[in-house]
């Protein structure tokens, strides 16, 4: 086994870039309503070939908005299930339809492929341009056929003490679900790249060096992600077999 990846417990998808929001503090710059995305089988098949060799307690699904594709979403944790993957996670904005049909047809997707705690966006960049409605119409979909691990995930601006009008904003929008018994995630802070350093520049002290909390440490990897073009550790899983993947990394520099 690969010793930069002995400890590996944790599989992440990227699902698409594709996004149905526009927010200012997002990492990843503007996105587009649709793009690329994951083949569901190719990331199915990875998820129970690693969970074969590997002690994988979770999974996640993101982007994006990964809901924009449910199909591919629901073949990645139905494999998950099956593997007996502990923990089987997707964020999401709760935004990928305003027809109450498909919401809730989506909402019964998800709980059939396993998926047992959804961390929901929503906060005073989401919901700039994300109305609330539909995604409220989710959260009482999901909630009411037994994914009972539901909670707001905000970002946060400077840290979540900091005093500024965006928290307060999103103070006041994660007590509306509070009330309705949806508590609340640590959230994230916000990471100054992409559109939070376009829109936000000035909240950051760009004079000291930025290094995101989030990121892996290379020389002991515990979570892969696969992105949406299939990308993974110098590899990509449309041409190269996973374990040839995992067995040659090796870290920048070494």
């Amino acid at each position: 086994m690969n010793p930069y990846l002995q400890n590996l417990n944790r599989i992440e998808f990227l699902l698409t870039f594709a996004c149905t929001g526009r927010c200012k503090h997002c990492s990843e710059g503007e996105h587009t309503s649709t793009g690329e995305h994951i083949d569901g089988e190719a990331a199915a098949d990875i998820v129970r070939r690693v969970a074969s060799e590997y002690k994988i307690n979770s999974l996640m699904t993101f982007g994006g908005e990964p809901l924009l594709y449910p199909d591919e979403v629901c073949k990645i944790h139905a494999a998950a299930r099956d593997s007996k993957i502990t923990v089987r996670q997707i964020i999401t904005n709760g935004f990928f339809s305003c027809d109450e049909a498909k919401i809730q047809r989506v909402a019964e997707d998800l709980a059939e492929s396993g998926v047992n705690d959804i961390l929901l966006s929503v906060d005073a960049f989401h919901q700039e341009t994300i109305p609330l409605e539909p995604v409220m119409i989710f959260v009482k979909a999901v909630h009411a056929l037994g994914i009972q691990k539901i909670r707001v995930h905000p970002a946060w601006l400077v840290s979540e003490e900091a005093d500024n009008p965006y928290n307060s904003k999103t103070r006041e929008i994660l007590a509306i679900f509070n009330a309705i018994g949806i508590p609340t995630s640590d959230g994230n802070v916000i990471f100054p790249s992409g559109n939070a350093l376009k829109y936000l520049s000035e909240h950051f002290d760009l004079s000291v060096p930025q290094t995101s909390k989030y990121a892996e440490n290379p020389h002991d990897i515990k979570a892969i992600c696969v992105t949406p073009n299939g990308d993974i550790l110098g590899g990509n899983i449309y041409k190269t077999d996973i374990f040839e993947i995992l067995e040659n990394y090796i870290p920048e520099g070494k």
